[in-house]
């Protein structure tokens, strides 16, 4: 668990082992490991804009103490500030900056090569591909997806990568046999492989929320619906994962139950604070939202209102609402 204030004393932490060791040291490659720990098991705690400062600020310090340190300990913290980077990429893309998004992951992808860390080039890679599919750009999202398959270790980690990264290009695109086999492929692994919690973890309510998504992509409706709730069942309550499977599943009825499908909507805004929802969870509301604009029922029309002045995490000025 963390509170408010327990986050900005992680980075706290770090400057002050900075102090004590400006060209770094042992110890603080492992309070690094410990800081971009916590930042992962955490990131769903925080909105991502207090988030993301943090992490900033953290990798700030660490690349200042990497510059200084001998290339034993500078290559320990390059990975961490890899680690870091990632983070603020996938900050990033939840506060819908695209474009900051992949300049953070195309250096968190660089920094695992170098550093020779797989588990950070396919992570990186596959966000990228996350990113890539947001704007529609398929080719591109398959070659992140394709790379990052080549560096990621069996087990989980090629699970992740295949629904989190390939799935979605190959059901956007209809390619529905390929879709099937990498649905069968990473079922598979995910029936016997360990859960890992946190931002760069991966576990079932995640992937059935990929593989939802992915029918629903197809047009399938119906086992969109029944993976979505199954999704919605292992999250935990009111967290960003939650509110995620619950868009996807209001996505899926939309067509034969659209009373019920505002229904679930409003009750994420209700349960969900504006700073707190994910540009994600947005771009779900506003494909609901088109999907129930000619509907006449009641919650359909609050919905329509709720999201018209539904306020934006970040200003027009660039500070967090």
């Amino acid at each position: 668990m963390t509170t408010a204030s327990g986050l900005p004393a992680i980075r706290e932490s770090v400057q002050l082992a900075v102090q004590e060791a400006p060209g770094g040291s042992p110890a603080l490659v492992a309070l690094a490991e410990a800081a971009v720990e916590h930042y992962a098991l955490n990131y769903s705690k925080h909105p991502p804009a207090v988030l993301l400062t943090e992490v900033r600020e953290t990798r700030i310090l660490l690349s200042t103490a990497t510059a200084a340190a001998n290339p034993e300990i500078a290559q320990g913290l390059r990975r961490q500030v890899g680690w870091l980077s990632a983070l603020l990429g996938n900050l990033a893309y939840h506060l819908d900056d695209r474009a900051g998004a992949r300049t953070h992951l195309t250096l968190a992808g660089a920094l695992g090569e170098s550093t020779q860390e797989g588990a950070l080039t396919a992570w990186a890679s596959g966000a990228l591909a996350m990113v890539a599919t947001a704007r529609h750009d398929w080719e591109h999202a398959r070659r992140h997806a394709e790379y990052g398959l080549q560096h990621a270790p069996e087990g989980l980690r090629r699970a992740q990568l295949l629904g989190w990264a390939l799935l979605p290009t190959l059901a956007a695109t209809q390619r529905g046999p390929e879709a099937d086999d990498v649905i069968s492929e990473s079922d598979e692994i995910m029936c016997s492989a360990v859960e890992l919690p946190g931002r760069f973890g991966y576990d079932r309510a995640e992937h059935r929320l990929h593989v939802a998504e992915a029918h629903l992509a197809l047009e399938r409706y119906d086992r969109a619906g029944d993976v979505a709730r199954a999704s919605v069942d292992a999250a935990p309550p009111d967290t960003p994962a939650w509110a995620a499977a619950t868009l996807v599943l209001a996505l899926a009825e939309a067509h034969d139950a659209p009373d019920q499908a505002a229904t679930r909507a409003l009750d994420v805004l209700d349960r969900i604070p504006p700073s707190r929802l994910r540009a994600t969870a947005r771009s779900r509301l506003t494909r609901l939202g088109h999907l129930l604009g000619t509907s006449t029922v009641n919650s359909a029309t609050e919905l329509a209102e709720r999201l018209r002045t539904l306020p934006a995490p970040i200003r027009a000025d660039g500070t967090a609402a």
